[in-house]
């Protein structure tokens, strides 16, 4: 896995550190996660300049993973577990960025930070 920056999430007051974090070009954006594999797949951090109001899908993404919407201070507005092939998620208020964590080995101590529950 190629080396990517280290992030820091706020959820309630609490800092929530992701490593590895892979910061998406404008074509990186419309891969996403689509045909990677779990255990060699980064965080994928999806930046916009103005807040946005955008739903995702899982189509081609053959693992679960959690979507995090932040704002443009990294404080997390909502987050979900996203399942393979689902047609639409999305956020219920306007974001900044969007974080999709793999749920693998790698990520597995940051999901539990954010999930209590996996």
């Amino acid at each position: 896995m190629k080396k990517g920056v280290d992030i820091s999430i706020y959820k309630n007051s609490k800092n929530i550190k992701i490593k590895n974090v892979k910061k998406l070009s404008e074509l990186g954006k419309v891969r996403g996660l689509m045909f990677r594999k779990k255990e060699k797949c980064p965080a994928l951090l999806f930046e916009f300049e103005n807040s946005v109001k955008l739903k995702i899908h899982s189509f081609f993404v053959f693992f679960p993973f959690a979507a995090v919407w932040l704002d443009d201070k990294n404080n997390v507005i909502d987050m979900k577990i996203v399942r393979p092939f689902r047609i639409s998620v999305s956020c219920r208020e306007p974001f900044y960025k969007l974080l999709e964590i793999p749920i693998n080995k790698y990520y597995k101590k940051e999901a539990e930070a954010l999930f209590k529950k996996l």
